[in-house]
């Protein structure tokens, strides 16, 4: 078990350090954030000046490995826009996205992994059918035009909810809405098809024969079995949600990691940009480690194996 953690904790440090590299290549290649901290006509020297304040004029390599060393530390750099550490802006918005993620995935797994089940037990059906429209609908329908159609209809026309920022519950309900909707008719078709899968296997048919109650043999030996897949899917969708909402919270104006990642990009806020990203990709690199410790819990063959 300790040769696999740490040769997954390996891959992990290549991974970061190819993302590293990647966000950093990228980002220089955007532009000058020189031309966008300095009035619209300003000199050469001026531009220089700025240059040199924020280590933009040492050659690229240099930049890379400052970078490197910094992050090892704990230390992001400063943001070129806002002035201030990056580490300290990004642990501002991240309670908000964590809240948002939060909302929304709870709502996303219990509508998605419910629905599913309900569908398997009942194929063909009214109720299957039903599931299935849905699932399709919330994959095929983009997150900025489902957003717009709600604030729409409940902050535009009904005027029960705010259609913008933060402060109370009811700001969170819309964005919340929003962003759990694509990953619950995610979660509602890998369910049903899981779950049919598990349905017609043999070790559920046998418990079936042994007369063991209906309730049981859905519980404990179909659902736990059919959540292996949907487990995968439900980690990789918490981690999406805090780090990667970017259309939904610019939708509804959340001052979350998604916005932050918006604004970096559209500033050419380097440090802000890679700090976002680096952070994201760590946090998925986590998640997909608990992920497979769930894994050997729920499957005792993955753990003997």
């Amino acid at each position: 078990m300790s040769r696999f953690l740490l040769t997954r904790l390996g891959y992990a440090g290549v991974s970061l350090l190819l993302l590293a590299l990647t966000i950093f290549v990228l980002t220089r290649a955007s532009g000058d954030p020189a031309l966008l901290l300095t009035e619209p006509g300003a000199s050469a020297a001026d531009l220089a000046a700025v240059r040199a304040r924020f280590g933009l004029d040492q050659p690229l390599p240099l930049q890379f490995a400052a970078f490197l060393s910094s992050a090892l530390r704990g230390d992001f750099g400063v943001s070129l826009y806002y002035r201030t550490p990056v580490l300290d802006l990004y642990l501002q918005r991240l309670p908000n996205s964590l809240l948002l993620a939060g909302v929304a995935f709870a709502w996303s797994m219990l509508l998605g992994v419910g629905c599913g089940v309900l569908a398997a037990l009942h194929p063909h059906r009214w109720w299957d059918h039903v599931v299935r429209i849905l699932a399709l609908g919330g994959l095929a329908i983009p997150a900025f035009w489902l957003g717009m159609l709600l604030i729409l209809a409940f902050s535009v026309g009904l005027e029960w909810l705010p259609s913008s920022g933060d402060g109370t519950w009811l700001h969170l309900v819309l964005p919340a809405l929003t962003l759990g909707w694509y990953f619950a008719a995610a979660h509602m078709r890998l369910t049903r098809s899981s779950m049919l899968e598990v349905l017609g296997s043999d070790y559920v048919k046998l418990a079936r024969i042994k007369g063991l109650p209906e309730t049981r043999v859905i519980l404990v030996h179909a659902l736990k079995n059919a959540l292996i897949p949907v487990l995968t899917l439900a980690g990789i969708s918490l981690v999406t949600m805090v780090n990667a909402a970017v259309v939904v919270e610019t939708v509804f104006a959340w001052p979350g990691i998604g916005r932050l990642l918006y604004e970096g990009v559209s500033l050419r806020d380097f440090p802000v940009v890679q700090t976002t990203v680096l952070l994201a990709g760590a946090m998925i690199i986590v998640v997909n480690l608990l992920v497979d410790l769930l894994y050997a819990w729920i499957d005792p063959r993955i753990r003997h194996g």
